[in-house]
């Protein structure tokens, strides 16, 4: 039985046989979780939302926004990077610039809640390069081998030869964009983290919904619908 097939909720079939090769990786890093948890460590998102990306289908992922580790605050991530709950007040200040951006990109009006499940029943894939973190201290879980992890995942998107559009924020993330940025299927759109401490250093501006949206369109595929239901 493969690690995989061990988690109480298992991933979609082909994310596993996507991550077969990351298995060893993985591994690497449950114990390191195991470890970390033993000494007192709270670390967040809950267990059954550390690998909730891998949930959504493999084969319908058209869109890829890849960040770089889960917020630290309890309560906020939920395994879909820069999401919350619906119910989270208030929203985290990335996502609030994220928000702001899509206003000034597309006019559409900044959500009152952080769900973005409807982007992700559309194949917005959310990832972080790290998948796990320690509450209340950012990028803490950054080198324990979450990268190794994540970069299969997103060399499997690339293999599969369909339309893929990668959003990349943050330097991390950015750090992927030469095995994404392969021409033919897929196209890239990489600026700075949308954080507070980096927003104006290039992510507003940088239209990344019109620009996903036009790339979309260039590769066959249909454009997002980046409006989000009220809650």
């Amino acid at each position: 039985m493969s690690v995989f097939e061990q988690l109480i909720d298992p991933l979609d079939p082909g994310w596993e046989r996507a991550l077969a090769p990351a298995e060893a990786d993985f591994a690497a890093v449950a114990e390191q979780l195991k470890e970390r948890r033993r000494r007192g460590e709270r670390i967040l998102p809950e267990p059954a939302n550390i690998l909730r990306a891998f949930r959504q289908p493999f084969d319908e992922v058209k869109v890829l926004v890849l960040g770089q580790d889960p917020y630290p605050t309890p309560g906020h991530p939920i395994g879909m990077s820069f999401a919350v709950a619906a119910d989270v007040r208030p929203l985290p200040k990335s996502l609030v610039n994220i928000f702001k951006e899509l206003e000034d990109d597309l006019g559409i009006p900044p959500s009152p809640h952080g769900d973005l499940t409807a982007w992700a029943q559309q194949g917005v894939l959310m990832l972080n390069r790290a998948l796990t973190v320690a509450a209340g201290s950012p990028m803490s879980h950054r080198g324990i081998g979450w990268e190794a992890v994540t970069q299969w995942a997103v060399q499997a998107l690339v293999q599969r030869g369909t339309p893929l559009v990668s959003i990349l924020w943050g330097g991390q993330a950015r750090q992927l964009q030469p095995m994404l940025d392969t021409g033919g299927h897929t196209a890239v759109i990489a600026s700075a983290h949308p954080s507070p401490l980096s927003a104006h250093k290039g992510f507003f501006g940088s239209r990344p919904f019109s620009r996903t949206d036009e790339a979309l369109t260039k590769l066959g595929a249909d454009p997002i619908d980046w409006r989000l239901p009220p809650r």
